[in-house]
């Protein structure tokens, strides 16, 4: 008997982990069906990915682009939608399996609770969804018997490293970090970079919003709230360490000091890959790790006095209650206005901090005080920036 093909919503089908995990799909359309793709802005590509992977439906979340979407498909049997709710409703589709919750930034956080809600399996691409909301989400999850598996390279090879040692105590998490292109920077010389020199990222093709945040170490950040949450490890028990070469995605120390860690080529195909399919492997074209030709892998203590980004979300963990919730609305408002020369590099970790000491904290929050924190923190950060 043919085995059934697990349906997918992409939420984010056309970034860059939208786009790598259509491959994945391309490369198995024995097992994988796209059911619905979504987009917030990127009309003509999301149109493209419609004609060639025939989705039941798509949705854009901007309505002003509803028109053209519709005219683009217009002769195809695909359902357009528009808006933010028709992205909230989508995912509870009944034929869905799975979600792969690509959008980037707090946008992402209601379309994934309502997928949870609908208990579907949940690929978590979306950083942010953690880092402003982990003990909700894992209340949901675990209310709602939903596994949350992880596509981060990072955590997927924390995830990883942990099968077949589930109930074994971790004594430490390693999460390895490219350092980004300013790693051998100083502090004179991080005056003045700018947006251009960020985004030439060394190892990862990523899209804007992250590369920023990986040159800024926020992202690290981020990943130390998200790996707490998705393994109950505190974040004092989590280690940043600085690898240039990111062929050791990160690895974990267990209580009898054994070390096992994930290593690959950079490719983030495959830990979507292993999202859609665990506990299989499946083959995946693309090119494979040479340890002998690699030769160097090295690991480095990144500075936190130099990239207070790192530092701040540590002191947002620490603070707890809607603290990380703030600190992510800052850093959006940050990056973009880096990215559009309107703040500099070393502006945004003091725009943050100063967002993170004005906003109004809140010890126990709800979804109705995150969305309230998201937008006052939101309000201060741009008041905060030049204009």
């Amino acid at each position: 008997m043919e085995k059934k093909k697990q349906q997918l919503c992409i939420l984010g089908s056309t970034g860059s982990i939208g786009t790598q995990a259509l491959d994945v799909v391309r490369q198995h359309p024995d097992r994988y069906e796209v059911y619905c793709l979504t987009a917030n802005n990127s009309v003509e590509k999301l149109a493209r990915q419609a004609r060639e992977f025939k989705p039941a439906a798509v949705v854009i979340a901007n309505e002003t682009h509803y028109e053209a979407l519709q005219e683009l498909l217009r002769d195809e049997p695909i359902k357009v939608y528009a808006g933010k709710e028709a992205l909230e409703q989508i995912v509870s589709a009944e034929p869905i399996d799975m979600v792969l919750a690509a959008m980037v930034g707090f946008s992402g956080l209601v379309p994934t609770i309502k997928a949870i809600e609908s208990h579907k399996k949940i690929c978590l691409a979306n950083k942010e969804t953690l880092v402003v909301a982990g003990e909700l989400i894992c209340r949901l999850a675990k209310e709602n018997h939903v596994p949350i598996l992880p596509v981060d390279s990072e955590h997927s090879a924390i995830f990883q490293s942990i099968v077949g040692d589930a109930d074994n105590e971790i004594e430490k998490i390693l999460l390895t970090c490219s350092g980004g292109p300013f790693r051998l920077f100083t502090q004179a010389q991080l005056e003045s970079v700018t947006a251009a020199d960020a985004l030439k990222h060394p190892t990862w093709d990523m899209g804007a919003k992250i590369t920023i945040d990986s040159a800024s170490l926020m992202n690290k950040g981020f990943e130390v709230m998200e790996a707490k949450w998705l393994f109950g490890v505190p974040a004092e028990r989590i280690e940043v360490l600085i690898h240039p070469q990111s062929i050791v995605h990160s690895a974990v120390q267990f209580a009898d000091g054994a070390v096992k860690a994930q290593l690959g080529m950079p490719d983030m195909r495959l830990p979507i890959q292993y999202a859609f399919s665990f506990p299989e492997r499946l083959h995946l074209e693309g090119e494979r790790l040479d340890l002998v030709k690699q030769q160097r892998l090295e690991f480095f203590e990144p500075d936190r006095n130099k990239f207070k980004c790192l530092a701040l979300a540590y002191e947002a963990i620490d603070k707890g209650g809607n603290m990380p919730c703030i600190l992510n609305a800052a850093n959006e408002i940050v990056n973009a206005a880096f990215r559009d020369n309107r703040c500099s590099f070393l502006g945004m970790a003091d725009v943050i901090e100063r967002t993170m000491q004005q906003a109004t904290f809140d010890k126990s929050p709800d979804l109705d005080v995150y969305l309230q924190t998201d937008a006052e923190a939101r309000a201060i950060a741009q008041g905060l920036i030049p204009s």
